[in-house]
């Protein structure tokens, strides 16, 4: 799915902007291993694990990205103190599921001193919505609110940008208007192929933009990065 697509082009950038250390890669909310995939394409030479509290998506994970997987909870890691050199998470804070400060509180612990960290979160509270109700979202954030969020975790040179900017207006009206009733489906689904390049092109384009330092005002989603001191 576009999306998809475009959340692990904004995150890698991101890795290549601060990599981290050289220890391990840690993707906490791995899903069904995109991310995985995409990475070790992407950074061939490093070493990477994902984690999901759903143990048959983590399964799918590990065989399709090749890469050591487990089940686990990221309130709780199953992990070393400071066995990572980065650590990734999409859309993880905002489950319900998930105690954002407590599970900063283990991403900071099982960094080690100089890991990056970086976060994609779904954008403002007032946009929750149907589509929040049925992939278990319970929060929303902007720039200042995970800021905030990672400072007082003990994080540092942290971060945070809008993205998703150009579609935002389409997400408003699919979201508030054409699919407010609470019963209606998630907008994760399959597309349309020529739907799906011309949406994904959209987010391209945007991409490109903030590459030049453009700052936008607005999005769908916040993108954080930030340093473990």
């Amino acid at each position: 799915m576009w999306w998809y697509r475009a959340a692990h082009a904004r995150v890698l950038d991101a890795l290549r902007a601060r990599p981290g250390t050289p220890a391990p890669l840690l993707d906490a909310g791995c899903g069904t291993g995109g991310f995985l995939a995409r990475h070790a394409a992407s950074f061939p030479g490093r070493t990477a694990f994902g984690l999901d509290y759903h143990a048959g998506a983590a399964a799918r994970a590990g065989a399709k990205a090749g890469l050591p997987t487990l089940a686990g909870d990221i309130n709780i890691l199953p992990f070393t103190d400071a066995a990572f050199g980065a650590a990734v998470s999409i859309d993880v804070l905002s489950h319900a599921a998930v105690t954002p400060a407590r599970a900063l509180a283990e991403l900071k612990r099982v960094l080690a001193p100089g890991a990056s960290l970086v976060l994609n979160l779904p954008a403002y509270d007032w946009m929750l919505s149907a589509h929040d109700l049925r992939v278990h979202n319970v929060r929303r954030f902007t720039p200042r609110t995970a800021t905030d969020l990672l400072a007082d975790a003990g994080f540092i040179e942290v971060r945070a940008r809008f993205w998703n900017s150009l579609l935002f207006p389409l997400m408003v009206l699919q979201r508030k208007f054409l699919a407010r009733r609470d019963d209606a489906p998630s907008d994760v689904t399959d597309f349309p192929p020529w739907l799906d390049a011309g949406l994904h092109a959209v987010t391209a384009a945007e991409r490109a933009l903030a590459r030049l330092g453009l700052p936008l005002p607005f999005g769908g989603s916040v993108l954080v990065l930030a340093t473990r001191p």
